[in-house]
């Protein structure tokens, strides 16, 4: 990225770094005027774009600003703002929606196996919930008939998980052990999500211990498995830790392009398997194993080669584990699973039962060359097919100029212009991540310029997740300078995303930002350039 000049925001976000603050938790920065007023704060009747993509993090200050008789915390009344957002959050959002969900996809494994009239079993922590609910079953909020989901709560008593690498696994795997042992449910699926929530912390000790403990309950899942006669998968959604680094040997918190292992155990011995794949296989296989044919929609095939030897069991029980964010990677360098201690994983290496898996780009429906994700990865597991994402339909309408006429964006700038009132830009700010792109900043300030819009205010979230050490005073820096250039646009806060993208009921996170979004609450930095 090329560097910018220092100006008012990129230099406040600097001196954040001195006092010991990061791009994920930076507390709120709001830029005001010579007199000390706060500037291009959301006042009632202007209109608001919330960039992001993906969703389940942003659901929650959409309903602060949006939502009538909101009471999680005290929101200034009779706002009446229009309100559009790039993609479906959720649904029932008083919003308008630039890219609303493509039909509920038919035929996933879950909808598939309920049609059957078997019981589908979900365990994971409330971190992952959307994943093996929402994306799992094909972007549907539908719960099929005979479906269960037990969800452990998250634990809240503690800032970040490097704190905390274990999480609630304890009561993840005592709940699955439970399971397992008076089997009520033919199809269970079981998510640990330490290795993916701990790796997106700097935290390099923190990031293998979470690798240690996934390993350790791993263990122990296996062996109430093997007791009870299941078959098992192992394996992931997308990579983090196994490529650490970057080229330079900065850190690297963010998803990877690596693929995932994926590991087969079945109660009559070993199991031939083709030697590579893709996450659209995973659910074709576990058809497979439940004597199950696999539907047209799904374009997967399955990995097992040959008969499965039979098991001493008189039902068919399949168990699939999802190591979230585990990846597969040869190279030591930089590689924390490498480094970590993990005899469970070794072993199963060791007995020949490694298949690997792609698990990004266009294996999962994003452009090619790009990292993976969880959304991608959940979705592309449970539905068997590749799915293009959210981000290649932007993509597409960029290209085509059809983003520049999408009624949800053009609806909110001529309602600003109509009023008199304010637009207001909102999001991340990352080159790539699964939350979004600043180049859809930049395309919507295009987009106000070619509507006529004078007064256009740009909101920055800020995260670690796949970016360079300090990149956030880079970009802030260069949004900053794009502004000037276009001669539209001014950025005036500035927040780490774990204040402003929260989806486990911090509230208090989220209501940090809402006061810096509506009465300008945070450091306040004099605009120098008047």
């Amino acid at each position: 990225m090329e560097r910018t000049l220092p100006s008012p925001l990129a230099a406040a976000v600097r001196a954040a770094y001195g006092r010991g603050e990061d791009d994920e938790t930076l507390n709120p920065l709001v830029l005001e005027d010579g007199s000390g007023v706060p500037e291009g704060r959301i006042a009632p009747g202007d209109s608001v774009i919330f960039y992001n993509i993906r969703g389940e993090r942003e659901i929650e200050l959409t309903r602060s600003l949006t939502e009538k008789g909101f009471s999680e915390f005290p929101v200034r009344s009779g706002m009446d703002l229009r309100f559009a957002t790039m993609i479906e959050y959720a649904r029932g959002l008083s919003v308008d929606v630039a890219f609303p969900p493509v039909e509920d996809l038919r035929d996933t494994l879950g909808e598939v196996l309920s049609a059957r009239g078997l019981p589908v079993l979900k365990i994971t922590e409330a971190e992952k919930a959307t994943h093996v609910g929402y994306f799992f079953n094909g972007k549907s909020h539908r719960l099929f008939p005979g479906e269960k989901r037990i969800i452990v709560p998250t634990r809240k008593d503690v800032a970040l998980f490097d704190e905390a690498p274990e999480m609630s696994i304890e009561s993840v795997t005592e709940t699955v052990l439970r399971e397992l042992e008076t089997p009520s449910h033919p199809f269970v699926l079981v998510n640990f999500p330490n290795v993916d929530v701990v790796g997106h912390i700097e935290n390099e000790e923190a990031a293998i211990r979470a690798v240690e403990i996934v390993d350790a309950h791993l263990g122990r899942v296996l062996r109430a498995a093997e007791k009870g006669q299941w078959t098992v998968i192992v394996t992931a959604d997308h990579g983090t830790v196994e490529k650490w680094l970057y080229p330079d040997g900065a850190v690297d918190t963010g998803h990877t392009d690596s693929p995932v292992p994926f590991f087969l155990l079945a109660p009559g011995g070993p199991v031939g398997l083709r030697k590579k794949g893709e996450l659209t296989d995973i659910a074709p296989t576990v058809l497979h194993l439940l004597g199950i044919p696999k539907p047209p929609a799904m374009t997967g095939t399955t990995l097992v080669e040959g008969a499965v030897p039979p098991g001493g069991g008189q039902e068919k029980r399949v168990l699939l584990v999802i190591l979230d964010g585990w990846g597969h990677r040869e190279d030591p360098r930089g590689n924390l699973i490498a480094r970590a201690r993990t005899p469970v994983m070794d072993g199963l290496r060791e007995g020949g039962f490694l298949s690997v898996l792609e698990a990004a780009g266009s294996a999962v429906g994003l452009p090619p060359g790009t990292v993976g994700n969880s959304e991608a990865g959940h979705l592309h597991i449970g539905s068997g097919r590749r799915i293009p994402s959210d981000r290649v339909l932007i993509r597409t309408a960029l290209e085509d100029g059809s983003f520049f006429r999408n009624p949800a964006f053009t609806g909110a700038v001529r309602t600003a212009v109509k009023r008199g009132n304010a637009l207001h830009l909102m999001g991340i700010v990352s080159f790539f991540s699964s939350h979004g792109s600043v180049d859809y900043l930049y395309a919507l300030l295009d987009l106000a310029a070619k509507e006529g819009m004078d007064r256009v205010y740009v909101h920055a979230m800020l995260g670690r997740r796949g970016e360079r050490p300090e990149s956030g005073a880079e970009y802030v820096g260069e949004i900053e300078r794009r502004c000037r250039e276009r001669k539209i646009g001014k950025l005036v806060s500035v927040i780490g995303r774990f204040w402003s993208m929260d989806r486990e009921e911090h509230w208090d996170r989220i209501e940090k930002t809402y006061r810096m979004l509506l009465y300008g609450e945070g450091t306040r930095v004099r605009d120098g350039r008047r």
